[in-house]
């Protein structure tokens, strides 16, 4: 899998499309809803058909179907789909070689081991851990549906561990008949209900547009999914911010806050009517306004307003 960082131009490059569609892949199932969500925020509606698993898209030149992620992977794999959603801990479960556009920070997820608690050793320096095989007189068995994610952590953490391949209800196996598990998780409940203890993580994941490799190297292609990342960044990007905008009375009030007011360039300041004290806008992050707003007020600032913003490009 490759990270790929881009930059593209923010205008849609209607006259480089290509002359065949570009074919979107969407999942079924958990992400469904969040990513439909995200492509609406965008601008892009997914409709319905007579067929319902090949929605219309309101985008000129994209057709699309729904699969389920791990299918998205592997039709992008084989280049039948050019870009499509999955998660990455699928990505690394299949080995699929494909192009990573946007990580959409949704449905994230651990991919985490955990072990009954009864069995862990805990170290000098308070470290939990599952005992040697030298302690238990027989190789850790370590039991997932994740084959490969689950075999690459064993070969760091546990060293000639035995893997055991499960079919669904997996935090059921220890301890009988596995010493350890290897799942994926939100919370850590349904592990902590089992009597299970997260011991470590093998990697986290997250709802992400890939493409194919195909589609990548073919520059009319690659333009036209950098513009849809570009879109669906300029929407992640906003939800985690929102326009401030503030009356100062004076010259000093203004000065005041416009130090203490984050912003993504420079606060946008003008003259209210009358000459009469300033207008100041910016673009903050949410996590901020908590502190922002009383912090604000005691500079001297008034008319607070504080709005939602639907996409940024920066």
């Amino acid at each position: 899998m490759t990270r790929v960082q881009t930059q593209p131009d923010p205008t849609t490059r209607q006259a480089d499309a290509p002359q065949t569609p570009l074919r979107l892949a969407l999942p079924k199932g958990r992400m469904a809803e969040g990513v439909r969500a995200l492509l609406a925020d965008a601008g892009i509606r997914i409709g319905s058909s007579s067929r319902g698993y090949r929605p219309r898209v309101s985008l000129a030149g994209v057709e699309a179907k729904i699969l389920k992620p791990q299918n998205v992977l592997e039709m992008l794999d084989a280049g039948s789909r050019d870009l499509g959603f999955a998660g990455a801990d699928w990505v690394a479960e299949l080995g699929a070689d494909v192009v990573e556009v946007v990580d959409t920070g949704m449905d994230a997820v651990r991919i985490v081991a955990a072990a009954p608690r009864q069995i862990l050793r805990t170290d000098a320096d308070g470290t939990r851990r599952l005992p040697t095989e030298d302690e238990l007189g027989r190789p850790v068995r370590v039991a997932s549906e994740l084959e490969r994610i689950t075999k690459d952590w064993m070969r760091r953490a546990v060293p000639g561990g035995s893997f055991v391949r499960t079919y669904g209800a997996t935090e059921v196996f220890p301890p009988e008949d596995a010493d350890c598990i290897v799942d994926i998780t939100q919370t850590g409940a349904t592990l902590e209900a089992n009597g299970l203890e997260i011991i470590d993580t093998a990697m986290t994941s997250s709802t992400r547009l890939y493409a194919s490799r195909s589609a990548w190297d073919d520059p009319a292609r690659r333009a036209r999914i950098e513009d849809i990342g570009l879109v669906l960044t300029s929407v992640l990007d906003a939800r985690g911010r929102a326009v401030v905008e503030i009356n100062a009375d004076s010259d000093e009030v203004m000065r005041r806050i416009v130090e203490i007011l984050p912003c993504m360039r420079r606060p946008t300041v003008a003259r209210l009517f009358g000459e009469e004290g300033y207008a100041i806008k910016s673009v903050v992050p949410r996590s901020a306004l908590a502190e922002l707003v009383p912090q604000v007020k005691s500079a001297g600032g008034t008319d607070l307003v504080i709005t939602d913003v639907a996409q940024v490009v920066r």
